[in-house]
Order: structure tokens, then sequence, then C-alpha cells
């Protein structure tokens, strides 16, 4: 039971998120002034998925899974899929972006919009938005960066590094999350173009190369890949490789 209660920590994530939801709440107050309301009930439905989205996110980098994902492969995986998958289909069903905008203070979220829309400055930025908003690159990040993240030299660069490990691995699973799960949830004012047999066959894609990997640190493999989970911690008598095979189980 100690491995449940105890380890919790804090990260200043939570502040953010706490930011977050006040945000949210006042671009909801602001919509609804100028809203029916079926409209209004329709996203307060959705803000309570964004809200355990986020809070999927603080058991994520908060609880003890964070803690033990530093002695624990499988405990590692279980915290890859709660922000590649859990977290961010949460989010995009809650569609805060919005809200969100309407949070910002005076009219600065409808200056900001149109500004992002139709400026010269932000072309860049509107070319890459879109270029990684495409279904097909979206599908293709989401691989890649599971697949990245887990070569051997790269995952434990993460684990000896922590602005490494938070800012680049774990920020870059959410995203790849977001940008992935776009395709396949409704998440106004995104529009989905991806048709139905493109989704099928991107979601048969992307299990398969998860399916790959999990048989690459298993089936194929005879020895634990990663270097940070080979030294011995007092307490933990798992060996390596068992628990390497447990992580590529739960990532089948």
């Amino acid at each position: 039971m100690n491995y449940l209660v105890d380890h919790w920590s804090f990260d200043p994530f939570l502040i953010l998120v706490l930011i977050l939801v006040a945000w949210h709440e006042i671009g909801l107050a602001r919509l609804a002034r100028r809203s029916r309301p079926e409209r209004t009930r329709q996203r307060r439905l959705r803000s309570l998925l964004f809200y355990a989205g986020l809070g999927v996110l603080l058991v994520a980098v908060e609880s003890p899974i964070d803690y033990w994902s530093d002695y624990y492969f499988f405990v590692h995986m279980i915290q890859h899929l709660l922000l590649m998958f859990a977290a961010p289909t949460l989010v995009v069903a809650g569609a805060p972006w919005q809200p969100l905008l309407d949070g910002l203070p005076g009219r600065l979220g409808r200056t900001a919009t149109a500004t992002a829309l139709r400026s010269g400055w932000t072309r860049p930025l509107r070319a890459v938005t879109g270029f990684l908003l495409r279904p097909w690159v979206s599908v293709f990040t989401f691989s890649f960066v599971m697949v990245f993240w887990h070569i051997p030299v790269m995952y434990d660069l993460a684990e000896n590094n922590q602005l490494v490990h938070i800012w680049l691995m774990h920020s870059s699973f959410f995203l790849a999350g977001v940008l992935f799960w776009l395709q396949f949830i409704p998440s106004p004012p995104f529009i989905r173009r991806m048709p139905l047999v493109s989704q099928a066959a991107a979601l048969v894609v992307t299990n398969v190369v998860m399916w790959m990997l999990a048989m690459a640190m298993s089936i194929f493999s005879t020895r634990a890949w990663y270097s940070v989970y080979t030294h011995h911690i007092p307490g933990i008598t798992l060996p390596p490789y068992a628990d390497q095979e447990i992580g590529a189980a739960i990532l089948w």
C-alpha cells in the first residue's frame, strides 16, 4: 500500500493547472453571456472532460507513478500511456480552445485570433501548425515520438537529465497525443479531416508500431535495454529484464 500513498510530490505544474482552470472558467462565463443555454450546457460538459485530462496529467507527474518510474521501467510505461493516450484524449474531447481564447483580458482573445489568422508575421507559424495537423503527419508524429524516446541512448539521456525528461520527452508525448487524437475526437473549432476508413487504418498502423516496439523489447531481446535500470537499488528485487518484459506487455 505504501507504493500508492507515499512519494506524492509537489510539481510547479500544479500551479499552471490551477491557472488554466481559472482562465477556462472565465472564458466559459463570457461565452455563456452570449450563447444559448444548450450551448452553455454542452461547453460545461466538455469542460469536465478537459479538467479530467488535466487531472490525469497531475497524476502522471505528481503521484507515486512519477517517483517509481525512475526505478521501474514498467511504471514508466504506465506514465507514458497516461501522457500520450489518457490525458490527450480527455483534453481534446474537452475542447478548451475557444473558452481559453475568450478568457483572455478584454478583447485580446478576438484580437489574437484575428492576428494569428491574418497577420503576415504569423504565416510561418500557421504553415507549421497546418502541416502538423495534417492527418497522416500527426499519425506519423505520434508513432515517431514513441519509438524515438525508446531508443536506448535517448531514453537514458532523458532519465539522466530532468530538463530533457520533462520539457522534451514528456512534453512531446503529450503534444503528439493531442495532434493524434484531434484526428479522431470532435474538438470544436477544429474540424476532423480524416475519413472513417483512414481513421481505422491509422489506428491499426499505430497499434502495429506499438506491438513491434513491445516485441523488440521482449520476444526479440534477451537483455535489458536501458542502463538506468541495471544498477542495484535496495529493496527492489525485480530483475531489469523482467521489468522490461512487463513494460513491453503494458505497451502491447
